[in-house]
């Protein structure tokens, strides 16, 4: 336990290395496992239909598992959630390379469902960073974190190739290789938590708080629910990652089937999406230093602004790759606007021993809305074209502007938090 703000100081410095080290392996398995998991469930299944499916599979697993993930945070701290979590996404990983060497379909989503584990600890890790950062900073030291998953999102697709030339001749699919890696990547990423991330940072701000903020009960799923449920501002924050993130995954699903229908060619198609994930993750630093100095609303209404222009400019594209680019990278600065903010805002708007179950909470209604809006953008593009689901997107974010104009500091005559001021003295 730091005894003094110096120790304080250090502890929180390696706290962030840490994290940032994990954030860069995790995301790197992520990445290479990603690649090709649509060429793998397409030769497994044998059909076109079913290769969306293993994506569908991951998100619906990150979901699923970051209640149960968060709860055991709330018990035994982050430490002990984030290795789990790379511990399940490194058996999901190799479940997948046994079900697409034995040829079932079933086993190769029942892997994929595991592998969103890793997701999920990706996720609850720029929660960890914000555990001991001091409320003035809490937005640069989620951003942070978020930003380091650019190392592992660039260089993942690029080593799936060589990841799949290095299981031939042991009878396992050569689509199936980076899974194999990504497990060895998960378990050094477990390793590296479980021996570094020490002392816990969650159950070392939770001692540092005030004995009369040490709620019982405040760790468990319950609380929670309620403490969102009691806060305005914690409201505007979940609805904020879960429209933002429901918005981009649905956007960006169907991009590349849009630019092929346009002639736009495998190359130039990486390309679009290798500037989307750009505008999501490299900028992310900007969003927490801007969230810092001008506030948590301005940057969430930033995120509006930035998603719609982004609808607009990829709605309106048609065959100009050019527009769509646009849209595309527009729509990564978006979603990194509200995932910082919107992180940054849900943390210090609800009581601290219910703070990991409301952030677990975030977690599992982000992936589940993005996991049905991805499902349906398909649809919406079937049947009335990838102007219209834009539109659609676009409209998401009707309900998010109106909401962060009811609950900003001051609206309707409510004091200022102590969180809100922490930040306005920032600037």
């Amino acid at each position: 336990m730091p005894g003094s703000a110096g120790e304080l100081t250090s502890l929180r410095r390696r706290v962030a290395a840490v994290l940032i080290a994990s954030q860069i392996l995790g995301g790197l398995g992520i990445a290479t496992g990603i690649a090709l998991a649509a060429v793998l469930a397409k030769e497994v299944g044998g059909s076109d239909s079913l290769s969306g499916l293993a994506l569908t599979a991951t998100v619906a697993g990150t979901a699923v598992l970051s209640m149960p993930l968060a709860s055991l945070m709330n018990a035994r701290g982050r430490r002990a959630g984030l290795v789990l979590a790379y511990a399940i996404g490194a058996f999901g990983a190799a479940l997948v390379v046994v079900g697409a060497s034995v040829d079932s379909f079933p086993l190769l989503l029942a892997g994929m469902a595991g592998f969103g584990a890793a997701s999920a600890a990706n996720l609850q890790a720029r929660f960890a960073a914000a555990d001991l950062a001091e409320p003035r900073y809490r937005g640069r030291a989620i951003s942070n974190v978020v930003w380091a998953t650019t190392v592992g999102a660039v260089l993942g697709p690029n080593i799936a190739a060589p990841a799949g030339a290095s299981v031939a001749g042991l009878g396992i699919p050569e689509a199936a290789g980076p899974f194999l890696w990504a497990a060895g990547v998960f378990v050094l990423s477990a390793v590296l938590v479980a021996v570094l991330l020490r002392p816990d940072p969650l159950l070392v701000a939770r001692a540092l708080e005030p004995v009369e903020e040490r709620a019982p009960g405040g760790g468990s799923m319950r609380a929670g629910f309620t403490a969102v449920a009691a806060s305005p501002r914690a409201r505007l924050a979940l609805v904020t990652v879960a429209l933002a993130h429901t918005a981009m995954v649905a956007v960006m699903a169907m991009t590349p089937v849009h630019l092929g229908h346009h002639g736009a060619d495998i190359d130039l198609i990486g390309l679009v999406i290798s500037g989307h994930i750009a505008g999501m993750y490299a900028f992310s630093p900007v969003m927490g230093w801007l969230s810092d100095r001008l506030g948590r609303d301005f940057v969430i209404a930033l995120s509006v602004l930035l998603l719609a222009g982004a609808a607009l400019f990829a709605g309106t594209a048609g065959g100009a790759h050019g527009r769509t680019a646009t849209g595309l990278f527009l729509l990564g600065l978006g979603w990194s606007a509200a995932l910082v903010a919107g992180s940054a805002l849900l943390t210090e708007s609800v009581p601290a021993p219910a703070r990991a179950a409301a952030q677990g909470l975030s977690d599992l209604v982000m992936n589940t809305a993005a996991g049905v809006g991805g499902a349906l953008a398909g649809v919406v593009v079937a049947t009335a074209g990838y102007g219209w689901l834009n539109l659609l997107a676009a409209l998401l974010l009707l309900p998010l502007g109106a909401l962060a104009l009811w609950t900003r500091p001051g609206a309707r005559g409510e004091a200022v938090g102590p969180a809100a001021k922490a930040v306005g003295d920032s600037g």
